[in-house]
């Protein structure tokens, strides 16, 4: 489909699903956001739902200011995805020794690992750099420095929620490895420190909803969030890298015979600030729950714990300021999906799929999220499927 034009108090809100779908307290939101006085352009993707501080599914493109809510919590939070030489001819008829190898070699939920990950002893791993982005925790904001120890040993860990670590496969039979994750705790800790900074500025007192505080160029406040910002979505990136090498490390080792091998790793951040260009205007893009669809660029949008996922490459659509969806989009809330669905249901829904299927999990039971396929039909225009992937194991935390 193409978009739906919402009229808004300064811009228009383009919507790539249905507005009557859309809660109203998401609409609130967007409607919210479209009166901000240095907004250029609202997209709004085929998952969108409401979210803390700002709507989930939402791009939002400001000349001269960024709304740190807007980028949420999860700094950097996004996807990693690699197809390998593996085929599902490969695998072994009970997968529970992979799931459970692969949660030794990556920490979930609150768990760490007990000394940071040296990325040098990692087979592959690019270390260009390394130094220097550790160097660069000095400049962060004083009142997050004392987490660096933290920092260090979250590197290459998954975190909870809606975090995951899939072994794949797609319609070929090809095997993929993927995972999905962020900045963890040190992303979080900056994200609410400046939500709070930006919450205090004089500028921001009138605004309809306080929540959309914004950092404006040329101030010592933008400066300081712009540089922990980048350096917490550049944080989410090594995250993944760490993980993904400890997941092959797996790999190699369960499936030494076949002796697999990896192609050239596709990531995409889908909780971030991009400093793009469209007509004529430089302009800060905050995706939140969002992925960047270019002309050609690859992307990952997964779908629930037990639906599957897609990799697609980008139309470059710039009415969505070549954007597209993050996943398939909750449509309930964790705590209404834990009152409603049961570990039976779980286990059910997620039947074929080497997982966890207790209580701990059910909020992210596949009911609890729109069908995938309906979100992807609904951003023909935005991207084109490469693969579709089915996941024969799912890690959580």
């Amino acid at each position: 489909m193409s978009y739906t034009e919402v009229p808004g108090a300064r811009v228009p809100i383009r919507m790539w699903t249905d507005p009557a779908t859309v809660e109203d307290v998401a609409m609130q939101q967007l409607r919210n956001v479209s009166t901000l006085p240095w907004i250029k352009g609202l997209a709004v993707m085929p998952d969108v739902h409401f979210g803390k501080g700002a709507t989930v599914g939402s791009v939002i493109a400001m000349q001269g200011a960024v709304c740190p809510a807007a980028v949420g919590v999860d700094i950097g939070c996004g996807m990693s995805a690699v197809r390998t030489s593996l085929t599902a001819n490969d695998l072994p008829g009970d997968l529970s020794r992979l799931r459970s190898k692969i949660e030794e070699a990556i920490p979930v939920g609150f768990s760490m690992h007990d000394d940071p990950v040296d990325p040098r002893r990692l087979h592959g791993l690019p270390t260009a750099g390394w130094d220097d982005f550790w160097g660069r925790f000095d400049g962060v904001a004083e009142a997050v420095k004392f987490r660096q120890g933290r920092a260090l040993k979250q590197m290459g860990s998954l975190g909870g929620g809606n975090h995951f670590i899939e072994f794949c496969l797609d319609e070929t039979g090809a095997v993929w490895l993927m995972l999905h994750s962020g900045s963890r705790n040190i992303g979080k800790e900056l994200a609410e420190y400046h939500i709070g900074e930006a919450r205090k500025l004089s500028h921001n007192q009138n605004l309809v909803d306080r929540d959309l505080a914004v950092f404006v160029a040329d101030t010592p406040q933008m400066a300081a969030y712009r540089h922990d910002l980048f350096w917490a979505q550049e944080y989410a990136r090594h995250n993944r890298e760490i993980m993904m090498a400890l997941f092959k490390d797996v790999v190699r080792k369960e499936f030494k015979k076949a002796k697999p091998m990896f192609e050239q790793t596709i990531s995409c951040h889908h909780n971030y600030v991009s400093e793009e260009r469209y007509e004529g205007m430089d302009l800060l893009v905050t995706r939140k729950g969002a992925i960047r669809a270019g002309g050609g660029e690859y992307g990952i949008i997964p779908g629930s714990m037990g639906t599957g996922s897609y990799i697609v490459r980008g139309l470059g659509n710039e009415d969505s300021f070549n954007s597209a969806s993050h996943g398939a989009g909750r449509r309930m809330s964790r705590n209404q999906a834990k009152k409603r669905f049961s570990e039976r249901d779980l286990a059910e829904q997620t039947r074929g799929v080497e997982c966890r299927k207790d209580r701990g999990v059910v909020d992210e039971i596949p009911a609890a999220y729109k069908p995938i396929e309906q979100v992807m039909d609904q951003q023909r225009d935005l991207v084109e499927v490469v693969a579709k992937l089915k996941q024969v194991v799912c890690v959580k935390g």
